[in-house]
């Protein structure tokens, strides 16, 4: 992830709620997953956010949380760093970069 991203983190709060209810029985890897929130940047759902979102879910079946993560990158200008591509392909103005075939 340290060649992608280059500054602090920045995740949409879905993500945070997504990445927290991983089940694992590795405490390191858990620990990893907090840290790895507690130094990154959450985006709230703002009023652009859920325009972008409505946008998103009126072109194209997509399951709500997953629209306003793609809403959140798309609001801010950012790329959405996901090995979820499949979800996310065909949003337009979205760049989504998978960091498993970096």
């Amino acid at each position: 992830m340290d060649s992608i991203i280059d500054t602090v983190p920045n995740i949409s709060v879905i993500s945070q709620i997504e990445i927290l209810r991983w089940n694992t029985p590795d405490a390191h890897k858990i620990e990893g997953v907090k840290r790895f929130i507690a130094d990154s940047s959450i985006f709230e759902i703002t009023p652009d956010v859920i325009l972008h979102c409505i946008k998103i879910r009126k072109g194209k079946k997509i399951k709500t949380p997953d629209a306003i993560i793609a809403a959140t990158a798309l609001s801010l200008g950012y790329t959405l760093i996901s090995r979820n591509e499949i979800d996310f392909k065909n949003i337009p103005g979205l760049k989504v970069v998978n960091p498993y075939t970096l």
